[in-house]
């Protein structure tokens, strides 16, 4: 069995955060969490750190320790955690974060992880900063599942390359509702202000989400940092404050548990809840005619892991196709490994709306980095909306 260290043991996953700017440079300076280093443009997958680690020694793939993980909270298929401790005769010791921000705050702090699960956003931040170890591809015995078949991750925007990251999941963000009380939503966003749904509404605690999903809905560009759209943005979800439950990421409980109605909720998360639903037919999933978020988790190596070469076993072993389906099965999301595409497929049979490819990860509906100017605007609106 894996270990979870208590203290940063936390109820909330994405399955049960991802936290903008527009053109300008990229904000190396992450909130409270003391990631700096120079700028690059907007988009950039090279960003300012990545040449101190360029001629750093690749990892020596072996176990040269426990894995120590870090991640959203059950988001990996326990038996495939079983199979790697037995296999390779490591513990996985495990601890989990709620959110992208208290994730990026315990690796500023000094905290050292073997492998660790960033948004494609906060692999771009983290690798800028030079808190990342360069990822050898050659290897990984399964890293041609990927990278010889998903042309997208052979360079992706946030890291030139793939250089620090190997994709995990992609997902998209929606509205989540109950169609045995509410009935056929209308397709847009607007849907989440419906006066049939007021008071069992919530909305992700993510500010990316909430701030990306008001400015879809306006027509203004997902990661806009402009003042005026700022203020527009916080008018429009404040004028949703009064239809709202709350603000909660666990998008897949609230809907199975009954606390709410509707949610905006995050695609794999809703596949779960199919999964796990006494008669699934009551639950539905669109994603919005005014746009919705997309977005993919990457595996990266801290470069203070104290053991990368156990990290990159880890990865390795999950890249096996067995292994991805085994996941994919188990928390909803699908993965970029060729001969896996069928199983997840049959997962969304019922729910089209939660497929995503490669080819969806459009570079204007991801989160991207701003500068610190422009973070600390988008900070000040999503404090003020949920201040109320």
């Amino acid at each position: 069995m894996s270990r979870q260290s208590p203290e940063e043991s936390f109820e909330l996953s994405r399955r049960s955060l991802l936290r903008a700017g527009a053109a300008g440079a990229v904000a190396l300076t992450a909130a409270g969490c003391g990631f700096t280093g120079s700028g690059a443009a907007a988009g950039s997958g090279g960003p300012a750190g990545s040449a101190a680690t360029s001629a750093e020694p690749p990892i020596e793939v072996k176990v040269d320790g426990d894995l120590v993980y870090f991640n959203w909270a059950d988001y990996v298929d326990p038996s495939v955690f079983d199979g790697f401790q037995k296999e390779y005769g490591v513990k996985v010791v495990q601890s989990n974060f709620d959110s992208m921000e208290s994730m990026g705050a315990k690796l500023a702090a000094g905290n050292k992880y073997d492998v660790v699960f960033p948004s494609a956003k906060w692999t771009q931040r983290l690798a800028a900063a030079g808190k990342l170890h360069r990822i050898d591809h050659s290897a990984l015995k399964n890293a041609p599942s990927i990278f010889d078949h998903y042309d997208y991750f052979q360079d992706p925007w946030y890291d030139d390359a793939s250089a620090h990251s190997v994709p995990f999941t992609m997902y998209k963000t929606g509205i989540g509702w109950r169609k045995d009380k509410l009935g056929e939503l209308t397709g847009s966003w607007q849907d989440l202000w419906s006066p049939a749904a007021a008071g069992e509404v919530f909305l992700l605690d993510d500010e990316d989400e909430a701030l990306g999903m008001a400015a879809l809905k306006l027509g203004l560009p997902m990661n806009t940092a402009d003042a005026g759209d700022l203020a527009k943005i916080d008018a429009e979800l404040k004028s949703l404050r009064p239809h709202l439950r709350g603000f909660s990421s666990d998008d897949y409980n609230n809907l199975l548990n009954g606390n709410s109605l509707m949610t905006q909720a995050w695609s794999g998360d809703m596949v779960s809840v199919l999964n796990q639903a006494k008669d699934a037919s009551i639950y539905g999933f669109q994603t919005a005619k005014e746009g919705s978020a997309v977005n993919t988790d990457c595996y990266v190596i801290p470069s203070n892991a104290e053991h990368p070469g156990t990290a990159m076993l880890f990865i390795d072993y999950m890249l096996r196709p067995e292994n991805v389906v085994k996941n994919i099965d188990y928390i909803g999301y699908p993965m970029p490994v060729n001969g896996t595409e069928d199983a997840y497929a049959k997962l969304v049979a019922q729910l089209p709306q939660c497929v995503i490819k490669a080819e969806d990860l459009v570079t204007d509906r991801m989160f991207q980095n701003g500068t610190a100017a422009q973070e600390h605007a988008r900070d000040a609106v999503w404090t003020d909306v949920k201040a109320g």
